[in-house]
């Protein structure tokens, strides 16, 4: 073999080799950013279940509070229509003793005449 062909030889091996080797830095590229978005999803994936957590425990803090006030205002209203029958039933005692007593009462206002007849 003479200097040309040693020379056309190594050039052919230093371009396959020289190819190869930016197919394999061009690969390697590639696996790095894929392995880069594996480690972003599988941090998200572990910030998932956090976030979930303190989802739950603000809503759960919500609902508590919730159920706290509306305890509150049904014993409130719970006392405001125990008051509501008290009343009804001394203006009723009193409307009687007026009849009794030939005094004819104002006539009562109609949501008046409403909570008698239907107790609401």
């Amino acid at each position: 073999m003479n200097v040309g062909e040693w020379a056309a030889i190594v050039g052919a091996a230093g371009s396959v080799l020289g190819g190869g080797g930016w197919f394999v830095s061009r690969a390697t590229v590639r696996a790095a950013q894929a392995t880069a978005r594996a480690n972003e999803a599988a941090a998200a994936i572990q910030a998932a279940p956090q976030a979930r957590a303190q989802e739950f425990a603000v809503l759960e803090a919500t609902v508590k509070r919730v159920d706290e006030e509306n305890g509150s205002l049904r014993g409130r209203m719970s006392r405001l229509e125990s008051i509501v029958r008290a009343f009804a039933w001394t203006t009723d005692r009193w409307a009687r003793q007026m009849h009794r007593a030939g005094i004819e009462p104002e006539p009562a206002h109609p949501l008046v005449d409403e909570y008698n007849r239907t107790g609401v």
